[in-house]
């Protein structure tokens, strides 16, 4: 059984920053893809960033520049740093692993989610 545990999340005033994490846990052989989503209310799950295992990083492009995002592969967990934040970045963020539970058995998991809202 594999769990993804998303924290960081919170309040934060606009123009200020939050840090999310990430950690998979559980039967891993080995972790492909890991990224993040978001869904504001009323609207769909949308990409934020996703990274692969040797580290490349691919982003929406209306959050370039604002939001990085980085792995340790040594403790399966994920980050995001999110700068500058804005009232419209509200929404439940999402983690997202692809994970192979044995050589070849691959699976896609997701985390619970975790708030963030932007707000004065």
């Amino acid at each position: 059984q594999v769990q993804l545990v998303e924290s960081g999340g919170g309040l934060v005033q606009p123009g200020g920053s939050l840090r999310l994490s990430c950690a998979a846990s559980g039967t891993i052989f080995s972790i492909t893809t890991m990224g993040w989503y978001r869904q504001a209310p009323g609207k769909e799950r949308e990409l934020v960033a996703t990274i692969t295992s040797g580290r490349t990083p691919n982003y929406t492009d209306s959050l370039k520049g604002r939001f990085t995002i980085s792995r340790d592969n040594a403790k399966n967990t994920v980050y995001l740093q999110m700068n500058s934040l804005k009232p419209e970045d509200t929404a439940v963020y999402y983690c997202n692993a692809g994970i192979y539970i044995s050589r070849y058995s691959w699976y896609t998991y997701w985390g619970q989610g975790t708030q963030v809202t932007v707000s004065s």
